[in-house]
């Protein structure tokens, strides 16, 4: 019996079928070539291969009814699509249906066997996790975990994508893990022991970013005094994260998408064509659909990188997650700093779930950094909370509406004698009082609208409690 690793090939037209099998079967595959997918379907009955070559397009059904069909299976096939330009997006629709990868008719012959390749490491890295042979997940990130309905759905469609080599289209708040988010599906990938390489689109120079992208031959421009490899080719058998993909040149959006289309690329100032493969995780904290449609990103590169759509919530809508990111924040943080803090007060605790966060996962993280390192202690209470948290925008201004605080304690009223005189601390604790009272006691609402910190409020009402 042959060890070789069967791949079935799906594929109408009998010339390329033929060219498919003769470049795999060079590098040890074993294949079976079908030109329709009733007779793809019989042999997949009578044995599951480990990878299918998948044609959209089939004289008597669609390659999506036998994907559909494989994926039904106990033990499914890694099923690549092939498609011609004109069918796309068809083929993301695919992807979204549970294929490995896509690839346009024409393609290189690097392009399908790395495909396929990827398959089979995929799947060997499936089987080591159900037979326990490695321990293959590495220690969750501190910032990326979540027991929220939001965030476990989050976490079912990343493990989805994880078996498959889509592009991912990640979108969410600023702070909210996107960078994270992509380190998470890295490792969770048959690439995690290869390079996961970002960049920032919007932090690098127009005028640079075809050289950091793609690399450049010495003397091809001003300033290019040795060849450098670009971020594509270090990236090579890993994944590439493209963080505010919004903010990148629509003339280099041309390139990247001819990139992903092909694989393959050249460095600036050199003709000579590199094949890489790398696995594609984008990020905008914009509406990618809206930029398309105003003209800001290109619509073909939109509908090939938003293969699977991952929405990130805000912190302020994860409910308890706040708590369980902050503790483990904490704990992260005790050990980098040699402290000793076990837990938040309850008011802390209170506080942090009633606060909006605008700043999301990172504002947290900085709060709790700069609480750990100034203080000691075992428990972290309100009084140790930075002054500046919860500090409202500049915009916000209180109006005498919002707080009158003539009412009550008279802090308005003309004074005409010594006895007339208020102390200054019966007219803050009144302010303060009927500001909480009028935000129907979420002290921080409360706080920004009085232009203090929240710390600051919970401050003082200790030390009313203690007068």
């Amino acid at each position: 019996m042959s060890n070789k690793i069967l791949v079935y090939i799906v594929e109408d037209s009998l010339s390329s079928g033929a060219l498919y099998s003769s470049q795999l079967e060079s590098i040890g595959y074993e294949t079976k070539h079908f030109v329709d997918g009733y007779s793809a379907l019989a042999a997949i009955k009578d044995k599951m291969p480990s990878v299918i070559i998948q044609d959209v397009c089939l004289p008597d059904i669609s390659g999506l009814d036998v994907l559909e069909f494989v994926n039904r299976q106990e033990s499914p096939a890694r099923v690549i699509i092939i498609t011609s330009n004109s069918s796309i997006e068809v083929a993301v629709d695919a992807m979204r249906l549970g294929g490995f990868d896509f690839i346009e008719k024409p393609f290189p012959r690097e392009r399908m066997l790395t495909s396929v390749n990827d398959a089979v490491k995929q799947i060997s890295l499936e089987t080591e996790l159900v037979e326990g042979k490695d321990e293959v997940l590495d220690t969750p990130n501190i910032n990326f975990l979540g027991e929220s309905l939001s965030m476990q759905t989050v976490f079912r469609l990343l493990d989805s994508a994880a078996r498959s080599k889509a592009s991912v289209f990640v979108t969410g708040e600023s702070g909210s893990g996107k960078e994270v988010c992509a380190q998470y599906l890295h490792n969770m990938s048959a690439r995690k022991n290869g390079p996961l390489i970002a960049i920032n689109c919007a932090a690098i120079p127009k005028d640079l970013f075809e050289s950091e992208f793609f690399g450049h031959m010495k003397g091809s421009f001003s300033g290019a005094v040795a060849d450098r490899k670009g971020a594509v080719e270090i990236a090579n058998g890993g994944t590439l994260f493209l963080d505010e993909i919004c903010e990148m040149d629509l003339n280099l959006q041309a390139k990247l998408l001819r990139f992903l289309q092909t694989g393959a690329f050249n460095r600036v100032g050199s003709s000579e064509v590199i094949q890489s493969d790398v696995r594609v995780v984008c990020a905008t904290n914009r509406n990618p659909a809206e930029e398309a449609g105003e003209g800001r990103f290109r619509e073909d590169l939109y509908y090939r990188l938003n293969v699977i759509p991952v929405q990130l919530p805000a912190l302020r809508e994860r409910g308890t997650d706040i708590l369980l990111l902050a503790n483990s924040i904490l704990s992260d943080k005790n050990k980098a700093n040699d402290k000793s803090f076990e837990k938040f007060s309850s008011d802390v605790q209170t506080l942090f779930m009633q606060y909006d966060w605008p700043g999301n996962i990172r504002e947290l993280q900085n709060v709790i950094e700069n609480t750990v390192v100034i203080n000691s202690g075992t428990s972290i209470t309100t009084d140790m909370l930075p002054a500046s948290f919860g500090q409202v925008s500049p915009q916000v201004k209180v109006t005498s509406t919002e707080i009158n605080i003539n009412e009550g304690g008279g802090a308005l009223r003309k004074i005409s004698s010594i006895q007339d005189i208020i102390p200054m601390l019966e007219i803050e604790k009144n302010a303060i009082e009927q500001a909480i009272n009028i935000c129907d006691g979420n002290i921080p609402l409360a706080a920004a609208h009085l232009g203090v910190s929240a710390s600051t409020i919970y401050r003082k009402m200790k030390g009313w409690d203690n007068n």
